[in-house]
Order: C-alpha cells, then structure tokens, then sequence
C-alpha cells in the first residue's frame, strides 16, 4: 500500500501512539521529527545541540533545520512508496518545503488526519507522561507554551489542507483502539486501506 500521510495535532493528542499503529498497518515508516530530535540529543550531533535550546524552552526547532532533515529522511529508499509524517510540517513554510519535495518525486499527500483533543486534557496527558518517562520538556509550562505555540503556528495548515480537500477530523480522546479505529474509518472513506 502506497499511502503519504501527515498526522496534525497539539501536543499530547496521541500522534505518536497513533503513528506507530498505523505505520504498522499501512506498512509505510512513521517519521516522527521529535523522535529524529531527541536521537541527535542523545548522540550529542551538532544540530541536536542547536535543536536543544529551542526544545527545552518549548519552542520549535527553526524552519531551515528541521526541512533538511525531513528531506533527507524522506529521500531513504523505506519512505519511496509512502510515509506517515508525526510533527511536520508545523508552519505554512514546511508546507511549502514539503510540496517542493513531493513534486520533485511526482508525489502529493494522500491525506491529513487531524487528531482534536482539548487543551486541558492533553496537560494532563503530558503531565503524566513526563512522569512516566522523566521527560523535562513535559512540565505543565512548558506544555501550556507549546500548545500556545501550536494555536499560533500550526493550527493555520489546518485551513491550508482542509481547502485542499485533504483533511479528516478525528476524535483523539478514547482508548488507543477507538482512535485508531476512527482513523482507519477516516482514510478508507479516502480510499485509503489497511492490510493488517
């Protein structure tokens, strides 16, 4: 199954429980920037040094860095028949970086799955997973500021892909089954279907 698909949402709305399950449905790599992120931290790269200082207050890693890595990633021979985007784009010019780079390869996105998840909820989630998993950039501060980030950045693709025809809204509050199920029901309505 060819399938290029971009997962949207606030922080703690799921993305990443919801693009690994259907990354193993669809049989397509999940790619999740924070992931990319927070492995350069790990090894100490130069970009996750430059990546940190942004992440740690809450902010976005800047435009120019995040582009190139996305690039790269996607040009990997497991992402040629399709991908499962987590966390980008975030801003109208990933949009723009990521069009570029599809039409280099004759390609479009299939679809976006918008997960919707109330602010008060997603603090919670991520107050309890900071706790869980001893993440510093999951305090409640931290996490109200990246949601007012989000509003501001990112909520306005939304608009972008919604007129493109592209968009499916989807209920991300429920047991992981129940989303992912009402993704799946989602993306088949697009002619988008699972394997396993």
């Amino acid at each position: 199954m060819s399938a290029r698909l971009l997962l949207i949402g606030p922080p703690g709305a799921g993305k990443g429980t919801q693009a690994q399950r259907l990354s193993e449905a669809l049989g397509v790599p999940a790619i999740s920037t924070g992931d990319i992120f927070r492995m350069h931290l790990r090894q100490e790269t130069e970009l996750g040094l430059q990546a940190k200082a942004f992440m740690d207050a809450g902010d976005n890693v800047p435009d120019s860095l995040t582009n190139d890595l996305v690039r790269d990633r996607l040009s990997q021979p497991d992402a040629a028949a399709g991908f499962l985007l987590d966390g980008y784009p975030r801003t109208i010019d990933q949009v723009r970086a990521l069009d570029e780079f599809l039409a280099e390869h004759g390609a479009s996105m299939d679809a976006v799955v918008e997960l919707v998840a109330e602010p008060d909820i997603v603090v919670e989630r991520l107050k309890k997973r900071a706790l869980d998993q001893g993440r510093a950039d999951d305090d409640e501060a931290v996490v109200r500021h990246r949601l007012e980030v989000y509003a501001e950045q990112t909520a306005p693709l939304i608009g972008v892909y919604a007129e493109r025809g592209q968009l499916a809204k989807v209920d991300g509050i429920g047991e992981i089954a129940e989303v992912t199920e009402r993704i799946e029901s989602a993306l088949a309505a697009r002619g988008i279907l699972f394997t396993a």
